[in-house]
C-alpha cells in the first residue's frame, strides 16, 4: 500500500523526516525520487537535525556519499546522481549493514543495487511550495513507521 502526504511547505517536510526518524533502526534505509528541487536534500536535513546532528547537510552530489557519525545514529547521505556506471567501484551496498541509516536522493538511477526491504518517497511538485510526498514501503517494518506516522 502507498501513502500519500502534501508538503505545504519545507516546514511540513521537515516535520514528516522528523517523524519518520523517531521511527529509527540500525541498518535503516531510505530512498527519495524526485525532480531536482523537489525537497528531498530539505528531508535528510529534517531528517538529520532529529538524529542530532549540527553539520551543514547539502547534497552529496560531487562527494556521492556523505557521512555524518555524530548524531544517535551514524547517518549516511548518498546521492546517485552522478553516479552511472560507477556503483559498483563505490561499494554503495556496504552501507546498508553499517548500523546507521542510509538515506539515498536520486535512488532510482541505482535501484538494481537497493535493498529488498527500504522506503521509498517520491516528491511530486505541484507548485512553488507545495509537493505531494508518496510513501512505498517495501517489508513490514516500513509499513509500521508509515502507519504510525501518517
Amino acid at each position: 500500500m502507498d501513502y500519500k502526504f502534501t508538503s505545504k511547505d519545507e516546514s511540513d517536510t521537515l516535520e514528516l523526516a522528523q517523524n519518520i526518524e523517531s521511527e529509527k533502526f540500525p541498518n535503516m534505509i531510505i530512498c527519495l525520487n524526485g525532480e531536482l528541487g523537489s525537497g528531498k536534500t530539505v528531508f535528510v536535513k529534517g531528517f538529520a537535525s532529529s538524529l542530532g546532528i549540527t553539520d551543514n547537510i547539502t547534497s552529496p552530489t560531487f562527494n556521492i556519499v556523505k557521512e555524518y557519525l555524530n548524531g544517535e545514529l551514524p547517518l549516511y547521505h548518498i546521492d546517485a546522481y552522478r553516479l552511472e556506471d560507477k556503483k559498483d567501484n563505490i561499494g554503495i551496498s556496504d552501507y546498508f549493514n553499517k548500523d546507521g541509516v542510509t538515506i539515498i536522493e536520486w535512488a532510482e538511477l541505482i535501484e538494481d543495487e537497493l535493498p529488498e526491504e527500504r522506503l521509498d518517497i517520491i516528491f511530486k511538485l505541484i507548485d512553488e511550495n507545495t509537493r505531494v510526498l508518496i510513501l512505498k514501503p517495501h517489508g513490514k517494518i516500513y509499513e509500521d513507521i508509515c502507519e504510525s506516522v501518517l
